[in-house]
């Protein structure tokens, strides 16, 4: 005589498995215990804004005329802009591609974790470390060049949102742009000369007034020229605002963009990306 053992309904199988969210937070722990081991990588990070800060800093220390501020008061917003689309944008879209290249996300995709965990884990990872080189950079600022911190209530939630619609908009262009490079090994040219060209068009190593109008208007299209509008209408006195293209720190337009931005990319997102190799069908 043969016994058989019903199957347990699917509903109680699905009732056993970890939520997407609670493997995303699973996901996001095991990304920042592998980020943190590469001391390398690590050091790279956090030190390469904090070096061309003071670089920049450095040399360019003499007061703008009619803003009210140093030169050196101008650089910190711009290159705090800077290091938080470093740790999303160009971390993330050199990071997958290598993943990609290397068959990890193909083997994650057979297994029963959800897609949004494995997202959801780089989301965090790009929180964290981004919260860090802020903070980092803030320190510098504060320490070295005289850049007061927020005074109010509200300047202290004009940081927060704009840290995270920059971020978040910058991430998802990371993961874009992460399904462009043919290998791992050419990821790193792909992402980086991009990001470079926006932090010259986009008022981070040069000022606003002395960037052709033709380049501001590329610059305007892209998160970072508007995060560091941002950070500088956050950190800096309102005389500054004479520096702006509209004579306006446009908090209002800053929102609109970096929201806007931020439907895009997931749109990007969903259009371009892969789990595999073009080579690999």
């Amino acid at each position: 005589m043969t016994t058989t053992v019903a199957a347990p309904p699917a509903e109680a199988v699905s009732a056993r498995l970890p939520s997407a969210w609670t493997l995303g937070l699973q996901r996001g722990a095991l990304e920042l215990r592998q980020f943190f081991r590469q001391r390398e990588q690590v050091v790279f990070t956090f030190a390469f804004p904090v070096v061309f800060l003071f670089l920049f800093a450095s040399i360019f220390k003499d007061d703008v005329s009619g803003a009210g501020i140093t030169a050196s008061q101008l650089y910190v917003p711009a290159m705090t802009a800077a290091g938080i689309m470093s740790t999303s944008f160009q971390s993330l879209g050199i990071s997958i591609a290598i993943e990609r290249d290397e068959k990890v996300l193909r083997r994650l995709r057979g297994t029963p974790m959800p897609p949004a965990a494995y997202f959801l884990g780089k989301i965090w990872l790009v929180l964290v470390t981004g919260a860090l080189e802020t903070a980092v950079l803030l320190l510098v600022g504060t320490t070295l060049y005289d850049v007061d911190l927020p005074s109010s209530a509200a300047r202290w939630f004009d940081l927060a949102w704009i840290f995270v619609l920059g971020l978040t908009a910058c991430a998802l262009l990371g993961i874009a742009i992460s399904s462009v490079p043919k290998s791992g090994r050419s990821a790193t040219s792909v992402v980086v000369l991009p990001f470079l060209v926006l932090q010259f068009i986009s008022g981070v190593y040069i000022a606003i007034d002395t960037i052709p109008d033709w380049m501001l208007t590329v610059g305007a299209l892209f998160p970072l020229k508007w995060m560091c509008q941002g950070l500088r209408g956050v950190f800096l006195p309102e005389s500054a605002q004479v520096l702006e293209q509209a004579g306006s720190w446009e908090f209002g337009r800053v929102a609109l963009v970096l929201g806007a931005w931020c439907v895009g990319g997931l749109v990007l997102c969903l259009l371009t990306f892969r789990w595999k190799n073009r080579r690999d069908g």
